[in-house]
Protein backbone atom coordinates (compact mmCIF):
# COMPACT_ATOMS: atom_id res chain seq x y z
CA UNK A 1 0.00 0.00 0.00
CA UNK A 2 2.85 2.61 0.76
CA UNK A 3 5.00 1.27 -2.27
CA UNK A 4 1.93 2.41 -4.02
CA UNK A 5 0.93 5.50 -2.60
CA UNK A 6 4.33 6.48 -3.03
CA UNK A 7 4.23 5.76 -6.74
CA UNK A 8 1.13 7.78 -7.10
CA UNK A 9 2.37 10.72 -4.95
CA UNK A 10 5.39 10.31 -7.40
CA UNK A 11 3.90 9.67 -10.72
CA UNK A 12 3.79 13.77 -11.60
CA UNK A 13 7.71 13.65 -11.10
CA UNK A 14 7.69 10.13 -13.09
CA UNK A 15 5.97 11.71 -15.98
CA UNK A 16 8.21 14.39 -16.49
CA UNK A 17 11.32 12.32 -16.32
CA UNK A 18 9.63 10.08 -19.23
CA UNK A 19 8.88 12.88 -21.04
CA UNK A 20 11.84 13.14 -23.17
CA UNK A 21 12.19 9.68 -23.40
CA UNK A 22 8.44 9.99 -24.89
CA UNK A 23 9.01 12.61 -27.14
CA UNK A 24 12.37 11.10 -28.35
CA UNK A 25 10.16 7.51 -29.37
CA UNK A 26 7.62 9.85 -31.32
CA UNK A 27 9.94 11.30 -33.28
CA UNK A 28 11.80 8.43 -34.25
CA UNK A 29 8.23 6.86 -35.16
CA UNK A 30 7.51 10.14 -37.19
CA UNK A 31 11.29 10.03 -38.82
CA UNK A 32 10.95 6.09 -39.80
CA UNK A 33 6.92 7.04 -41.30
CA UNK A 34 9.18 10.21 -43.72
CA UNK A 35 11.24 7.42 -44.46
CA UNK A 36 8.91 4.84 -45.39
CA UNK A 37 6.85 7.31 -47.43
CA UNK A 38 10.07 8.37 -49.11
CA UNK A 39 11.14 4.94 -50.30
CA UNK A 40 7.54 4.44 -51.53
CA UNK A 41 7.53 7.85 -53.40
CA UNK A 42 10.84 6.88 -55.39
CA UNK A 43 9.46 2.66 -55.94
CA UNK A 44 6.34 4.41 -57.39
CA UNK A 45 8.19 7.02 -59.86
CA UNK A 46 10.51 4.28 -60.22
CA UNK A 47 7.73 1.82 -61.85
CA UNK A 48 5.93 4.60 -63.61
CA UNK A 49 9.54 5.62 -65.62
CA UNK A 50 10.15 1.89 -66.24
CA UNK A 51 6.37 1.39 -67.30
CA UNK A 52 6.62 4.37 -69.41
CA UNK A 53 10.27 2.88 -71.29
CA UNK A 54 8.28 -0.08 -71.68
CA UNK A 55 5.44 0.82 -73.31
CA UNK A 56 7.81 3.35 -75.51
CA UNK A 57 9.84 0.78 -76.96
CA UNK A 58 6.98 -1.63 -77.58
CA UNK A 59 5.43 0.93 -79.80
CA UNK A 60 8.07 0.66 -83.00
CA UNK A 61 8.48 3.63 -84.32
CA UNK A 62 9.01 1.41 -87.63
CA UNK A 63 7.52 -1.54 -89.72
CA UNK A 64 10.08 -4.10 -91.73
CA UNK A 65 9.57 -6.49 -94.27
CA UNK A 66 10.66 -8.74 -93.95
CA UNK A 67 11.24 -8.66 -89.70
CA UNK A 68 13.39 -11.56 -88.94
CA UNK A 69 15.29 -12.69 -91.65
CA UNK A 70 17.24 -11.78 -94.10
CA UNK A 71 17.67 -13.84 -97.12
CA UNK A 72 20.85 -14.15 -99.45
CA UNK A 73 21.70 -16.33 -101.92
CA UNK A 74 24.03 -18.80 -101.34
CA UNK A 75 26.68 -18.13 -103.72
CA UNK A 76 30.28 -18.53 -102.08
CA UNK A 77 33.47 -15.81 -103.50
CA UNK A 78 30.55 -13.83 -104.73
CA UNK A 79 28.62 -10.16 -103.79
CA UNK A 80 24.94 -11.31 -102.94
CA UNK A 81 22.31 -8.87 -102.36
CA UNK A 82 18.93 -8.82 -100.18
CA UNK A 83 16.68 -6.00 -99.84
CA UNK A 84 14.37 -5.20 -96.50
CA UNK A 85 11.38 -2.57 -96.84
CA UNK A 86 11.42 0.04 -93.81
CA UNK A 87 8.09 2.37 -93.37
CA UNK A 88 7.96 4.82 -90.59
CA UNK A 89 4.57 3.99 -88.79
CA UNK A 90 4.79 6.96 -86.23
CA UNK A 91 3.39 10.45 -86.16
CA UNK A 92 6.60 11.56 -85.92
CA UNK A 93 9.75 11.78 -88.63
CA UNK A 94 11.92 9.39 -87.83
CA UNK A 95 15.95 8.80 -88.07
CA UNK A 96 17.33 5.29 -88.32
CA UNK A 97 20.41 3.36 -89.33
CA UNK A 98 21.75 0.17 -89.60
CA UNK A 99 24.21 -2.11 -87.60
CA UNK A 100 26.05 -5.22 -88.08
CA UNK A 101 28.18 -7.42 -86.80
CA UNK A 102 30.25 -8.11 -90.14
CA UNK A 103 30.74 -4.61 -90.99
CA UNK A 104 33.88 -6.00 -93.22
CA UNK A 105 31.64 -8.31 -95.29
CA UNK A 106 28.04 -6.14 -95.51
CA UNK A 107 26.99 -2.94 -96.15
CA UNK A 108 23.75 -1.44 -96.72
CA UNK A 109 22.23 1.29 -99.10
CA UNK A 110 21.50 3.67 -97.57
CA UNK A 111 23.08 2.52 -94.57
CA UNK A 112 20.66 5.84 -92.68
CA UNK A 113 18.33 8.45 -93.15
CA UNK A 114 15.36 10.40 -91.58
CA UNK A 115 12.12 9.05 -92.86
CA UNK A 116 8.70 11.53 -92.55
CA UNK A 117 5.44 10.18 -91.02
CA UNK A 118 4.26 7.15 -93.16
CA UNK A 119 6.51 7.29 -95.54
CA UNK A 120 8.83 4.03 -97.03
CA UNK A 121 11.97 3.39 -98.15
CA UNK A 122 13.15 0.18 -99.96
CA UNK A 123 17.23 -0.51 -98.58
CA UNK A 124 19.81 -2.97 -100.15
CA UNK A 125 21.73 -4.70 -98.11
CA UNK A 126 24.56 -6.59 -99.95
CA UNK A 127 27.45 -9.32 -98.21
CA UNK A 128 30.92 -10.74 -99.49
CA UNK A 129 30.73 -14.41 -99.09
CA UNK A 130 34.38 -15.79 -98.49
CA UNK A 131 34.77 -19.31 -99.98
CA UNK A 132 34.27 -22.14 -97.91
CA UNK A 133 37.38 -23.93 -96.23
CA UNK A 134 35.93 -27.23 -97.82
CA UNK A 135 32.88 -28.54 -99.19
CA UNK A 136 31.18 -29.98 -95.80
CA UNK A 137 31.64 -26.48 -94.38
CA UNK A 138 27.65 -25.95 -93.28
CA UNK A 139 25.88 -23.17 -94.85
CA UNK A 140 25.01 -20.90 -91.57
CA UNK A 141 26.50 -17.82 -90.39
CA UNK A 142 26.02 -16.03 -86.80
CA UNK A 143 26.09 -12.69 -89.21
CA UNK A 144 23.17 -10.34 -87.67
CA UNK A 145 21.65 -6.46 -88.81
CA UNK A 146 20.44 -4.24 -85.77
CA UNK A 147 18.00 -1.48 -87.15
CA UNK A 148 17.85 1.21 -84.24
CA UNK A 149 15.98 4.28 -84.59
CA UNK A 150 15.03 7.63 -82.98
CA UNK A 151 12.13 10.11 -83.35
CA UNK A 152 13.95 13.77 -84.12
CA UNK A 153 11.75 17.21 -85.34
CA UNK A 154 10.61 17.81 -88.95
CA UNK A 155 14.18 19.36 -91.04
CA UNK A 156 16.40 17.58 -88.52
CA UNK A 157 19.29 15.86 -91.01
CA UNK A 158 20.62 12.81 -90.27
CA UNK A 159 24.46 13.07 -88.47
CA UNK A 160 26.57 10.71 -86.98
CA UNK A 161 26.31 12.34 -83.35
CA UNK A 162 22.06 12.25 -83.85
CA UNK A 163 21.81 8.59 -82.05
CA UNK A 164 24.70 9.46 -79.56
CA UNK A 165 23.69 12.51 -78.02
CA UNK A 166 20.52 10.75 -77.41
CA UNK A 167 21.19 7.45 -76.07
CA UNK A 168 18.32 6.98 -74.05
CA UNK A 169 15.75 7.57 -76.56
CA UNK A 170 17.04 4.95 -79.12
CA UNK A 171 15.01 2.39 -80.02
CA UNK A 172 16.25 -1.05 -81.29
CA UNK A 173 13.54 -2.18 -84.04
CA UNK A 174 15.08 -5.09 -84.59
CA UNK A 175 17.73 -7.35 -84.77
CA UNK A 176 17.76 -9.65 -88.13
CA UNK A 177 19.30 -12.71 -88.88
CA UNK A 178 21.39 -13.32 -91.85
CA UNK A 179 19.88 -16.44 -93.83
CA UNK A 180 20.93 -18.25 -96.96
CA UNK A 181 19.28 -20.16 -99.68
CA UNK A 182 20.93 -22.58 -101.94
CA UNK A 183 19.89 -21.57 -105.56
CA UNK A 184 19.90 -25.23 -106.46
CA UNK A 185 16.90 -26.33 -104.00
CA UNK A 186 15.02 -23.10 -102.98
CA UNK A 187 11.77 -23.05 -105.46
CA UNK A 188 10.67 -20.46 -107.62
CA UNK A 189 8.40 -18.71 -105.92
CA UNK A 190 11.53 -17.97 -103.02
CA UNK A 191 13.79 -17.40 -106.04
CA UNK A 192 11.28 -14.63 -107.29
CA UNK A 193 10.02 -12.91 -104.16
CA UNK A 194 13.84 -12.23 -103.60
CA UNK A 195 14.38 -10.91 -107.29
CA UNK A 196 11.13 -8.50 -106.66
CA UNK A 197 12.56 -7.22 -104.21
CA UNK A 198 15.93 -6.46 -105.35
CA UNK A 199 14.27 -4.87 -108.59
CA UNK A 200 12.33 -2.66 -105.76
CA UNK A 201 15.66 -1.76 -104.08
CA UNK A 202 17.70 -1.17 -106.98
CA UNK A 203 14.62 0.91 -108.76
CA UNK A 204 14.34 3.07 -105.57
CA UNK A 205 17.93 3.74 -105.17
CA UNK A 206 18.30 4.56 -108.82
CA UNK A 207 15.54 7.03 -107.74
CA UNK A 208 17.21 8.42 -105.03
CA UNK A 209 20.35 9.11 -106.88
CA UNK A 210 18.93 10.94 -110.07
CA UNK A 211 17.79 13.77 -108.05
CA UNK A 212 21.15 14.01 -105.95
CA UNK A 213 23.40 13.84 -109.58
CA UNK A 214 21.71 17.23 -110.90
CA UNK A 215 21.96 19.37 -107.59
CA UNK A 216 24.52 17.84 -105.68
CA UNK A 217 27.96 18.66 -105.92
CA UNK A 218 30.10 15.74 -106.12
CA UNK A 219 31.48 14.38 -103.01
CA UNK A 220 28.42 15.02 -100.94
CA UNK A 221 27.11 12.25 -98.79
CA UNK A 222 23.92 13.22 -97.29
CA UNK A 223 20.48 14.62 -99.19
CA UNK A 224 18.04 14.95 -97.37
CA UNK A 225 18.33 12.90 -94.57
CA UNK A 226 18.79 9.70 -97.36
CA UNK A 227 22.65 9.06 -97.14
CA UNK A 228 24.18 7.79 -100.87
CA UNK A 229 26.65 4.54 -100.36
CA UNK A 230 29.65 5.60 -98.99
CA UNK A 231 30.72 1.78 -98.77
CA UNK A 232 30.66 1.15 -102.68
CA UNK A 233 33.87 2.73 -103.93
CA UNK A 234 35.74 1.24 -100.75
CA UNK A 235 33.72 -2.59 -101.19
CA UNK A 236 34.57 -2.48 -104.56
CA UNK A 237 38.54 -1.68 -103.82
CA UNK A 238 38.45 -4.59 -100.77
CA UNK A 239 37.34 -7.35 -103.76
CA UNK A 240 40.16 -5.98 -106.41
CA UNK A 241 42.56 -6.16 -103.54
CA UNK A 242 41.20 -9.92 -102.40
CA UNK A 243 41.25 -10.84 -105.96
CA UNK A 244 44.84 -9.62 -106.52
CA UNK A 245 45.98 -12.32 -103.63
CA UNK A 246 45.99 -9.82 -100.56
CA UNK A 247 44.01 -6.59 -99.18
CA UNK A 248 43.76 -4.27 -95.84
CA UNK A 249 40.45 -4.77 -94.10
CA UNK A 250 37.81 -2.28 -93.87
Amino acid sequence: MDVEAGEKKGSPQAWKLRLPWEQQKQAEIQRSAFIQSQEQARASTSSVSIIARAFMISRRRLRLEPDKKLHFLYEPGKQVSSAIKIKNVSRSHVAFKFQTTAPKSCFMRPPSGVLAPNTTIIATVVKFLEPPENDRQEKKTKDKFKIVSLSVQPGVEFTPELFEDQKEMVTVERILQVCFIDPQKASPEELNRLQRRLAEAEAAEAARKKPAAETIPKGTMVVDGLVIDEWKQRRESYLAQQQGGGGESL
